[in-house]
């Protein structure tokens, strides 16, 4: 039997959807192949020639990127999340662990080494580039009427690489405010482009939908709105790549394409679903590109 392109590239990327989801099951040769609906004898040799690594390797890779996640910005005993991730006691956990972030999971809890999980997550990302790449077409793209969004803001500013501890307090603080994303509306305001923009002038907006003025706790918490518009909308299934791919076709491709104006605003996205709560390939989130008025 001949197999196409299409339905090999397929079946492998069930494999990947499968380890998202189950990161906590049993997931040796035996069971990928099946999952693959591939040989067993030959599966491994497939897996590593496509993506640069082991199956072995790769599944370590997304049990501890996600627990490393979980650590840094949710609640929950360590012991839960070795369970969570794969593992059969918190030792064994820990030693694997420390092996790939250099620091034991107590450790990265409390101050978590960032270009350690940058590092592990862009071997990652870059793995599952091709196989699990977005394609968009217009018919993905959807024109909304926005209504002003009131908003509480915490404003990173600065190198990138400083993001991930910005966001953990802004989780600690939306935490002790009691504003939990499944009961309030998670949003960030891209200012700045960090492909094209120098560190030192970066921004991001971490925001959270609000009625009323919040408590800023002792952080610098600022009130404004997104304003009301037209907005291009365009929904992502994925990671932070797969959320840039859909930045870069909106731009790119529809936009030019639309006939439409841009207004001055920055785009946003809403997070709709939030990695490490669901699967990466889960996670939801909606880009919004500001329009002009139409006619």
């Amino acid at each position: 039997m001949i197999v196409s392109l299409e339905a090999y590239r397929t079946r492998m990327r069930r494999v990947l959807e499968h380890i998202d989801r189950n990161p906590e099951s049993r997931l040796d040769l035996d069971a990928l192949s099946a999952v693959a609906a591939f040989s067993k004898f030959h599966f491994h040799r497939q897996f590593t020639a496509i993506f640069g690594m082991s199956v072995h390797c790769y599944v370590l890779s997304v049990r501890l990127k996600r627990a490393a996640y979980r650590l840094a910005y949710r609640e929950g005993r360590i012991t839960d999340i070795a369970l969570e991730a794969g593992y059969g006691s918190p030792d064994a956990f820990a030693r694997a662990f420390r092996r790939h972030f250099r620091q034991s999971p107590s450790s990265f809890r409390r101050t978590p080494d960032w270009d350690a999980l940058r590092a592990v997550s862009a071997l990652f990302d870059k793995t599952r580039m091709d196989l699990m790449e977005c394609r968009f077409t217009p018919a993905d793209v959807t024109i909304r009427e926005v209504a002003a969004t009131p908003v509480a803001i915490m404003v990173h500013r600065g190198d990138p690489s400083g993001i991930g501890a910005t966001v953990q307090r802004f989780i600690a603080w939306r935490r002790a405010s009691g504003l939990p994303p499944w009961r309030t509306p998670t949003f960030n305001i891209f200012h700045t482009d960090p492909q094209v923009t120098p560190p030192e002038a970066f921004r991001l907006d971490l925001c959270v939908g609000t009625a009323g003025p919040i408590p800023a706790r002792g952080e610098q918490i600022e009130h404004g709105f997104i304003p009301a518009g037209r907005c291009a909308v365009l929904r992502v299934h994925g990671d932070e790549e797969a959320q840039k791919a859909g930045m870069l076709y909106l731009y790119r491709d529809w936009l030019p394409a639309s006939g439409e104006e841009t207004r001055d605003f920055p785009p946003y996205c809403q997070r709709i679903a939030l990695y490490p709560d669901v699967a990466g390939h889960e996670a939801v989130t909606e880009l919004f590109l500001p329009l002009a008025e139409a006619g």
